[in-house]
Parts: C-alpha cells; sequence; structure tokens
C-alpha cells in the first residue's frame, strides 16, 4: 500500500441514531454529486434512510456497510462492501465522507484501509473492487494511493442528471493490499 500516514478511525455497525447524520449529508449535493442516488429531491426521505440503516444492521439487502468514525466517536460517513461473490470471493467497495469538514484529510482512506482488512480477512475476499466516475479526479487519486488498479472503463454506466457518465472500473488484490 502506497500510503503516507493515515487518520485513525473506527468502523462499526450502523445504529439508529445515524439515520439523522445520513439523511441530512443526503440534502448535500456536493456529497451525493458521485453517489448512485435518485434524481430528486431528497434523494431519500428521513423514513427511506431509516428503513435503509435497518435493512443494513439486518443484513437483508446484500451490504456490510460500517459507519466511519474519528478517534474521537464522530460519526462522519460510511463504507460497504455489496455485490458481494462468494463463490469467486470479490465485492463491490462504496464510500462517502459526508461530513465535509473531513474531507481531503485522509479519513477516507484510512476507513477504506480498515474496509479493506476486514473484507480480505473476515470475509475471506481475493479482490475488492469499485467503480467510479470518469471525472472524480479526487476519488481516482485516493485509490491509487491506496493500492488499486484500473481494469477498464464502463461506458455510460452511470446516468447523472440526464446524461450518461463512464465509470472506472479499479480493484485491488488481497496479496497485492497485504505486499
Amino acid at each position: 500500500m502506497k500510503t503516507t500516514e493515515l487518520q485513525k478511525v473506527k468502523l462499526r455497525e450502523l445504529i439508529l441514531e445515524d439515520v439523522e447524520d445520513r439523511y441530512q449529508w443526503c440534502l448535500d449535493k456536493e456529497v451525493t454529486k458521485h453517489l448512485n442516488m435518485p434524481e430528486k429531491y431528497p434523494p431519500f426521505s428521513r423514513e427511506e434512510t431509516k428503513s435503509w440503516i435497518e435493512m443494513c444492521m439486518n443484513k437483508t439487502n446484500g451490504y456490510e456497510q460500517k459507519a466511519i468514525l474519528t478517534e474521537e466517536g464522530k460519526h462522519i460517513g460510511w463504507v460497504d462492501l455489496k455485490n458481494i461473490d462468494r463463490l469467486n470471493r470479490h465485492a463491490e467497495l462504496g464510500i462517502a465522507i459526508g461530513d465535509k469538514t473531513y474531507w481531503g484529510k485522509g479519513f477516507g482512506l484510512a476507513a477504506m484501509k480498515e474496509m479493506l482488512i476486514w473484507g480480505f480477512t473476515e470475509l475471506e475476499l481475493n479482490k475488492i473492487w469499485l467503480r467510479v466516475e470518469v471525472d472524480n479526479e479526487k476519488a481516482i487519486k485516493s485509490y491509487i494511493r491506496m493500492g488499486y488498479v484500473e481494469e477498464g472503463i464502463l461506458r455510460q454506466d452511470r446516468l447523472r442528471e440526464g446524461k450518461f457518465i463512464d465509470r472506472l472500473r479499479m480493484s485491488i488484490l488481497k496479496q497485492d493490499f497485504f505486499n
């Protein structure tokens, strides 16, 4: 892994007290610009947000989603593994720092590192992949710093504001992460 000193974060299971933070973050169009969300405002109601968090808590939606906390315990975002393929031992990573005061300070990298460790050890995955919009340059740089490599372009893979956007598929292998 090609990173400098990372922030310290904790990952924990989601709790119902996370609903209000998540709802407020999803009201911020800057936070949700690169997230796969409905093209309406707000993207989700408080009740829909609560239902989603309950599904994550009950493990009924295929997501292994964790809350990201600072060392001091402040809830700042979420990270997840989804599209988990247990037969071929790979999954898709998703991450969002919802609290913009923590953007650009290494918290996303630290949370991603913790989730990769968890996915490779607890879920015994061999590969963790992701999709990122080609114009999300900050995210792409952070994924490269973490050790992700480009696998290819997914053409017109996301509809955003009425236009189709290409996404880059990137992945990291267990052996490369731990070396």
